[in-house]
């Protein structure tokens, strides 16, 4: 019985630790689908025009899953490896810290602690995330 018991611990430790490590996900950005949005053109803006719009907060929840979750956190609830996107101040001065980030990544030392999404990800797509980030707000 010690031995069968022992043997299935062994078993879920086992899976437990690939799930674990498999856990990071892929690492490589996922596209969103914006097509439902109103389209925002070429040139970058600097507020929010999806503030409150319910299709943008749908699309920008899936995006923010599919993209931003691996390291800020369900929920945008940081484990610890990045910055805890709840905090990120709302209105128009969040806006400018979120889009500037998001655009241009974050470097420090030569290390990449966030990567540049301008060129990957439409304006559209960053500000559904955004949309979707100010309904997670915490003071």
């Amino acid at each position: 019985m010690f031995a069968r018991a022992a043997t299935c611990a062994a078993v879920f430790s086992l899976a437990l630790g690939a799930t674990q490590v498999a856990a990071h996900g892929d690492v490589t950005p996922q596209a969103v689908d914006v097509s439902t949005l109103k389209p925002i053109g070429e040139e970058w803006l600097t507020a929010n025009p999806y503030r409150g719009d319910k299709e943008a907060i749908r699309i920008g929840t899936s995006a923010y899953n599919q993209n931003c979750a691996r390291c800020h956190g369900l929920e945008a609830i940081s484990g610890g490896i990045a910055p805890d996107l709840r905090y990120l101040p709302a209105g128009d001065e969040g806006d400018e810290i979120f889009l500037n980030r998001i655009r241009h990544g974050s470097v420090r030392g030569g290390r990449v602690y966030m990567p540049p999404f301008e060129g990957i990800l439409q304006q559209e797509a960053m500000w559904s995330i955004r949309s979707y980030l100010e309904t997670v707000h915490e003071e």
